[in-house]
C-alpha cells in the first residue's frame, strides 16, 4: 500500500473525502498566488476535523516569519511543506517557528536535480520530489507537470519520501510502481478546475493506491 497526501484542500466535504476514503496527509496551502490559497485563521476549524486522523499539513513558499507563526498558532500543523527557495538553515528556523516537521520539496526535470536531496535527507523529516513547473509559470508546483518517475526507482531516504507532480487517479498506482515511492502528493489531478477539489476524483485517488 502506498500513503497519499490529498493537498490545497478548502472545503469541509472534499476534506471529508480524503479522510473517509484513507488519507494519511491533508494538505492546506498558503500562497497567495495560489487558486487553493486559505487563511490561518479559515483554515483551523476546517483541518480541526482531520486532526489524529491524518497528519495535517502547512504548504508554504518562502513564507515569512508572520506568516509562519500565524500558521504555527491557528493551525497547528504537523508538518510545514517548503516549496519555494528556503536553505536549510531556514528549514530549522520554521521547525522552532512552528513547531512542525518540514517536508521540503525538491523541483525535478532530470536525475542530476536528484542530487539536491543529499544536503537535506538528515535535515527535514520527508523529502518530496516534485516536477519543475514549466518556463513562465508563477507557481511552484500544482500545476500538473511531471517528470520521468524511473529516474527514482531503486532509490532510498533517511525517511519515507513524496513523490508530486502530474498525478492523477489514472496513473497514481503505475507511477508508485514505476518510482518506488511510498508516499504520493495530489492536488490539481484531483480536481475539476483549478482550486476547485472533486470529492470523486478524490476517493479514486486513494482507492487506486490503497
Amino acid at each position: 500500500m502506498t500513503r497519499a497526501k490529498i493537498c490545497g484542500l478548502t472545503t469541509a466535504d472534499t476534506l471529508d473525502a480524503a479522510l473517509e476514503h484513507g488519507a494519511a496527509f491533508v494538505g492546506a496551502v498558503f500562497f497567495a498566488r495560489s487558486p487553493r490559497d486559505i487563511s490561518p485563521e479559515d483554515a483551523r476549524p476546517l483541518f480541526e476535523r482531520a486532526r489524529g486522523r491524518a497528519g495535517i499539513v502547512a504548504v508554504t513558499v518562502d513564507a515569512d516569519d508572520d506568516l509562519l507563526s500565524r500558521i504555527g498558532a491557528h493551525l497547528r500543523p504537523d508538518f510545514v511543506q517548503l516549496h519555494g527557495r528556503e536553505t536549510v538553515a531556514r528549514a530549522h528556523q520554521v521547525r522552532t517557528l512552528t513547531g512542525a516537521g518540514i517536508i521540503k520539496v525538491l523541483p525535478v526535470s532530470t536525475a542530476a536535480d536528484l542530487e539536491a536531496a543529499d544536503g537535506w535527507a538528515d535535515h527535514v523529516d520527508h523529502l518530496m520530489f516534485d516536477a519543475k513547473p514549466p518556463e513562465g509559470s508563477d507557481l511552484p508546483g500544482g500545476v500538473g507537470a511531471s517528470f520521468d518517475w524511473a529516474m527514482l526507482g531503486g532509490r532510498s531516504y533517511r525517511h519515507d519520501w513524496f513523490l508530486a507532480g502530474g498525478l492523477t487517479p489514472d496513473n497514481a498506482a503505475s507511477a508508485a510502481a514505476i518510482s518506488g515511492a511510498p508516499l504520493l502528493d495530489v492536488s490539481s489531478g484531483v480536481e475539476s478546475a483549478p482550486g476547485v477539489k472533486d470529492a470523486a476524483r478524490i476517493a479514486a485517488f486513494l482507492k487506486a493506491v490503497a
